[in-house]
């Protein structure tokens, strides 16, 4: 029996983790949330508090920890860089060192913002990285806090996660119900990716020792404005989508153009292959016609 420790286990990613680990019946999970999280046995903890995080590791000392906490507000990053970086970068600093000094097992999730999008062609692990935004800079420094500090690491970098709670798909839902005109960026390219099928990923590298950079996203790759198509089609709802350029649509931080990531190291290392990603959103809307 495995005791395994899942940070922000109120997000989309955190729940999926939990979802796929309870499954396998031979873990023992604590979760934990921001402070006044309200879901159901989340014990309020905070990354960014080192004598928080030492004190959690030494009275639970758990075999693996699962890093699903994060400040995710991409545009918010911009004008509160410091708050981001505590959270992107010195929190899982103290969870690498933690992990190191119990011997845990560290699983973190990154960013294909930690590229600049200028790519011509799907990066690889091996490529280098350039963050044109707070949010990538702060996720940048945190894989490589991870890398310095902790031996035992699974870094993850995904990208366009979607699964339960607020997210992409149920803001174009959501948007579309309300009869508001949809107007979707069609030239940013990118994966869009399943929490679930990132939480298989990870039940399947923390049963190894194979540690390391991997990019875990859905196979193929799309554009927003076509993602939205998609998500209509599957819904069953006739809307009409305006697709518009980025330039049409400013925002604080840049987004990367193209982050299409290539799972070269799951493939090679481990001959592991994700869904498509027409194939995952098929299985999340069966299970999100299933929840309403």
């Amino acid at each position: 029996m495995k005791k395994v420790l899942i940070t922000g286990a109120g997000g989309q990613l955190g729940l999926a983790v939990d979802r796929v680990l309870r499954d396998a019946k031979d873990n023992t999970i604590y979760r934990t949330g921001q402070v006044g999280d309200a879901k159901e046995n989340i014990l309020p903890f905070d990354i960014t508090d080192e004598a928080a995080v030492n004190s959690l590791m030494n009275d639970l000392k758990p075999d693996i920890i699962i890093n699903c906490a994060a400040f995710t507000a991409v545009d918010l990053c911009e004008s509160e860089e410091d708050r981001a970086y505590r959270v992107n970068a010195l929190g899982p600093k103290f969870l690498a060192m933690a992990a190191k000094r119990i011997g845990a097992k560290l699983v973190h999730i990154s960013t294909d913002y930690v590229y600049d999008g200028q790519a011509g062609k799907p990066y690889i692990e091996g490529d280098a990285a350039n963050p044109i935004s707070a949010y990538g800079r702060t996720k940048l420094a945190g894989d490589e806090f991870v890398e310095k500090y902790c031996k035992k690491f699974f870094i993850l970098r995904t990208a366009w996660v979607y699964g339960e709670g607020k997210n992409f798909v149920r803001t174009m839902l959501r948007l579309a119900d309300s009869g508001k005109q949809l107007r979707v960026v069609a030239d940013q390219l990118g994966t869009p990716t399943s929490a679930l099928e990132i939480a298989r990923v990870i039940a399947f590298l923390i049963q190894t020792e194979s540690y390391g950079l991997y990019h875990a996203t859905c196979e193929g790759s799309t554009s927003w404005y076509a993602f939205a198509v998609e998500i209509m089609k599957e819904a069953g709802k006739e809307v009409h989508i305006e697709a518009i350029s980025t330039s049409e649509y400013p925002t604080p931080a840049k987004r990367p153009m193209y982050s299409v990531l290539d799972n070269k190291a799951l493939r090679e290392r481990h001959g592991y292959l994700m869904k498509d990603w027409k194939d995952a959103f098929k299985e999340y809307w069966k299970d999100y016609q299933e929840e309403k």
